[in-house]
């Protein structure tokens, strides 16, 4: 049998939550075993994104993906993010996964505190991920 520390090591994973826009990236962050979501910055670009994943040893990546509201659909949008994805698991071999984003920046705008929109979107981002 595993130590304890050596136990929790193989089952706790560090999961990151994406707001991708077109000017920002908002991150959150969680690790299972600890359950909270926490705002975890702003990047402005992959190569940014790659290098935190890398150093934090993020095991699992959330975007969120805009899809339409009455149809759920994919749009321009969407494909922008699932490009954007794709290219960030060739380049950390993460695993990468999505979730509903529709209406987390209204979500995020009525939330307090001192962070920024995109990390509370990216707080709600993951929260919606967990829930699923």
């Amino acid at each position: 049998m595993l130590p304890r520390e050596d136990h929790q090591k193989n089952f706790n994973m560090n999961i990151l939550g994406v707001d991708y826009g077109k000017k920002r990236i908002g991150l959150a962050w969680m690790q299972t075993g600890l359950d909270i979501i926490l705002p975890y910055g702003l990047v402005d670009s992959l190569d940014q994104l790659v290098k935190l994943i890398k150093k934090e040893k993020i095991d699992k990546v959330i975007f969120g993906l805009p899809l339409g509201l009455e149809n759920m659909g994919e749009n321009e949008n969407t494909k922008r993010i699932r490009k954007f994805a794709e290219e960030l698991k060739k380049q950390t071999e993460v695993e990468v996964d999505f979730a509903d984003e529709r209406l987390t920046t209204a979500e995020a705008m009525e939330m307090g505190g001192e962070v920024s929109l995109d990390e509370k979107a990216a707080m709600l981002i993951l929260q919606t991920y967990l829930d699923k």
